[in-house]
């Protein structure tokens, strides 16, 4: 009897211990899937760039080799952007997590008016799918990867065929 006690005893605390990490572990993927959609929501949609500290590490590494590294970095490419399509617009379709890093699938769109990229003010207007793919680390965005149509943007802009 004491033994079956033993064993019933070691399944529950198994059981609860198992059951208590997977549901801490489904808390951190809900809130870092919460943190990317008040991230695009606060930069994205409203495009309030001074909200970046409440979202990013300082030492926020950058994958996409046309956005310099950091906070800074991403700061200054994406006031670039803001200025030369004044009607930049960004729809979030989905979000995906896992452990500490979520994907953001969504659609990047507008009319280029300004010089971006060393491209000249086209006028044209785009829409490009694109994932971004992001390592969270202490509640904030530590790492970013991405990967988009840069082929239909530069058709979509005329500058190639």
């Amino acid at each position: 009897m004491h033994l079956f006690k033993s064993l019933l005893t070691t399944l529950l605390f198994t059981t609860l211990l198992t059951k208590g990490t997977l549901t801490m572990a489904q808390d951190q993927t809900q809130q870092n899937k919460q943190l990317l959609a008040d991230f695009a929501t606060a930069v994205f949609v409203k495009k309030d760039l001074s909200q970046l500290p409440n979202f990013m590490q300082p030492g926020y590494i950058q994958h996409n080799p046309l956005v310099p590294q950091g906070l800074t970095g991403f700061e200054q490419f994406f006031s670039a952007w803001f200025k030369a399509v004044p009607d930049w617009h960004y729809q979030l379709e989905k979000l995906v997590a896992e452990g500490d890093t979520v994907w953001a699938y969504g659609v990047y769109s507008g009319t280029q008016k300004g010089d971006w990229l060393g491209i000249p003010a086209t006028g044209k207007h785009y829409s490009i799918y694109a994932v971004d793919i992001f390592r969270i680390e202490n509640g904030k965005l530590a790492e970013h990867w991405d990967v988009l149509d840069a082929y239909g943007l530069f058709k979509q802009l005329g500058v190639i065929q």
